[in-house]
C-alpha cells in the first residue's frame, strides 16, 4: 500500500516537473517572439488549454478534415509573424467580406510558392468580425504531399472541385479560389502582375448555384518574394512538378533559397459581385458565366495597377 502511494507521488511529482518545464519553455518562446506581460501570460494559458483539449479529445473535425482548434491556436499564430512583421501586410476593403453567410473570394495567384493563399486566409480571419475562416480550394498536388497535404486539410483547404465548392458555399462558408492556378504562381518575373487565364469559370457557376456574392481580391507583394527568372521544364517533368523555378536564390543556396524576400504586401477586397439576380439556370449559361468571370478578372487586374501605384517601393 505504502509502495503504491509512493509510486503515485513520484509520478505526480514527475508530471508536475514536466508541466513546469513546459511552461518555462512556452514563456521563453513567447518572449523570443516579442511577447511580454499579460500578453505573454495569455499566450501561455491558451497554449496549455490547447494541449489539454488535444489530450482529452475535446475538439471537432468536420467532414472535409477542417480542424478549427488546430487552425486557430497553432497554424495561424505561426503564420502571424510572417504576415505582420515580414511582409507587413496592409489590408483594404475588409468591410466587403460578409459578416455571415456564404461568399466566394477570388484572388490573383503568384509567388512561386503559394504563400499568397495563406496570407489571404490570415487577412480574412484577422480583419473580419467574428474572425471568419476562409476555406481554400487547392490543387491535387497540395494534398498528395506527405506533410503539406494533411496540414492543408486541417487548416480548411479542400480539393478544387465544383462539388466541394458547392457544398461549402451552400453551408454558408467563405470559400477562397485562385483561378490562375499554377499558371499564376509559376509565371516568370517579367510577366509579374499580369493575370493569366481564369480557366473555365467553374467557380462562377458554383457561386451562381449557391446565389452567393463573389468578392474580387487583389494581392500585391507576392510576385517579389521569389522572382522566377527561368523554368527548368525538363527537370520539372522528371519530378512530376508543374514547374521548377530558377530564382536569384534557388536552387543556388539550397534550402535557404526558399526563404521568401520581405516584400511589402497590399491586399484589397473589392465590392462584392452579386449572383442572385441572374435568374434560374444562369449557372448553365456559358455567356453569363463568362461575363461574370471576365468582370471579376478585370476588376482584380485594374485594382492591382492601383495598388502598385500606391506602394512606394517593393520592400516598404
Amino acid at each position: 500500500m505504502t509502495e503504491d502511494v509512493t509510486s503515485r507521488q513520484v509520478r505526480e511529482s514527475d508530471l508536475e516537473h514536466a508541466v513546469m518545464l513546459l511552461i518555462k519553455g512556452l514563456r521563453a518562446a513567447g518572449a523570443a517572439a516579442g511577447l511580454a506581460g499579460d500578453e505573454l501570460d495569455e499566450s501561455v494559458a491558451r497554449t496549455l488549454a490547447f494541449l489539454r483539449r488535444r489530450l482529452t479529445g475535446d475538439y471537432t473535425i468536420d467532414e472535409f478534415g477542417f480542424d478549427d482548434d488546430f487552425t486557430e491556436h497553432v497554424a495561424l499564430p505561426l503564420l502571424r509573424p510572417l504576415y505582420r512583421d515580414w511582409f507587413r501586410v496592409e489590408v483594404r476593403g475588409a468591410e466587403n467580406i460578409p459578416v455571415e453567410g456564404g461568399a466566394l473570394v477570388v484572388a490573383n495567384h503568384s509567388g512561386t510558392i503559394a504563400v499568397d493563399s495563406l496570407m489571404t486566409q490570415l487577412a480574412v480571419h484577422d480583419e473580419t468580425p467574428g474572425h471568419r475562416n476562409l476555406r481554400m480550394l487547392g490543387a491535387d498536388l497540395v494534398f498528395s504531399a506527405p506533410v503539406m497535404g494533411p496540414i492543408a486539410r486541417k487548416t480548411g483547404s479542400t480539393l478544387a472541385t465544383s462539388a466541394d465548392a458547392q457544398r461549402l458555399l451552400n453551408d454558408g462558408h467563405l470559400v477562397g479560389v485562385w483561378p490562375e492556378g499554377f499558371k499564376g504562381v509559376g509565371k516568370l518575373y517579367k510577366d509579374r502582375y499580369r493575370l493569366q487565364r481564369f480557366g473555365r469559370g467553374g467557380f462562377v457557376a458554383a457561386a451562381l448555384r449557391a446565389e452567393v456574392p463573389i468578392i474580387p481580391c487583389s494581392i500585391v507583394g507576392a510576385e517579389e518574394i521569389a522572382p522566377i527568372l527561368g523554368n527548368a521544364a525538363p527537370l520539372a517533368r522528371l519530378l512530376g512538378l508543374p514547374y521548377f523555378p530558377l530564382t536569384p536564390t534557388f536552387p543556388w543556396l539550397g534550402p535557404l533559397g526558399l526563404i521568401p524576400l520581405p516584400s511589402k504586401w497590399l491586399i484589397e477586397f473589392g465590392t462584392p459581385v452579386r449572383t442572385d439576380d441572374r435568374g434560374e439556370g444562369a449557372a448553365e449559361d456559358p455567356a453569363v458565366v463568362f461575363d461574370i468571370s471576365d468582370r471579376v478578372r478585370e476588376t482584380i487586374q485594374h485594382t492591382i495597377y492601383g495598388l502598385l501605384q500606391d506602394r512606394r517601393s517593393v520592400f516598404y
